[in-house]
C-alpha cells in the first residue's frame, strides 16, 4: 500500500509500506537537515537502488544495503569531485576511479583499489567503472 507519514522530528516519508507498517517498496524521504532519499527500502531501511541528496548537495547514487552505500555508485561532492565505482559498509572500498573538479584524474591516475579515502593500488577498471554508473543510472531512474 502506499502512503504518507510524518515522523516526530519533521522528517516525512512517501511511498509504499508493508502489511506490517514498515516502510517497504519504493519510497522517498526527506529528512530535518535537507537530505533526501529516493529508492527502495526494505524492512524500512534503503535497499537496493537508490538516490541519496545531502544538504550540501552532495549525492550518492546507486547500490545500498541496509540503509548503506554499498555495492556499486557514484558519490559526486558538490564541489564536482566524483568517485566512481565500489562501496561497502558506507565507505568507498575496491575498485574505481576519483575525477576532479576540474575533470582530471590526477598525475598519476587515481584509478585502482582503494580502501576509505584512500588508493591502495593504481590499475585500470574500466568494467567497475562502466557498472558503477550502469548502477547510478538505474538509481536515478527509479520511479514510484
Amino acid at each position: 500500500m502506499k502512503g504518507s507519514y510524518q515522523y516526530p522530528d519533521g522528517s516525512q516519508y512517501k511511498g509504499d509500506w508493508s502489511d506490517a507498517g514498515q516502510r517497504e517498496g519504493y519510497g522517498q524521504m526527506k529528512f530535518t537537515d535537507g537530505s533526501q532519499y529516493f529508492g527502495n527500502l526494505v524492512g524500512g531501511l534503503c535497499e537496493g537502488h537508490g538516490v541519496m541528496v545531502f544538504s550540501d548537495n552532495s549525492r550518492y547514487e546507486g547500490e545500498f544495503l541496509q540503509g548503506r552505500f554499498h555495492g556499486y555508485g557514484v558519490f559526486m561532492r558538490c564541489d564536482g569531485m566524483k568517485f566512481e565505482g565500489q562501496f561497502q559498509n558506507g565507505k568507498i572500498f575496491g575498485n574505481g576511479m576519483v575525477t576532479f573538479t576540474d575533470g582530471s584524474h590526477g598525475l598519476p591516475r587515481n584509478e585502482g583499489y582503494f580502501e576509505g579515502n584512500k588508493i591502495l593500488r593504481r590499475g585500470k577498471c574500466p568494467d567497475i567503472i562502466h557498472t558503477a554508473n550502469k548502477a547510478a543510472d538505474i538509481a536515478k531512474n527509479l520511479r514510484a
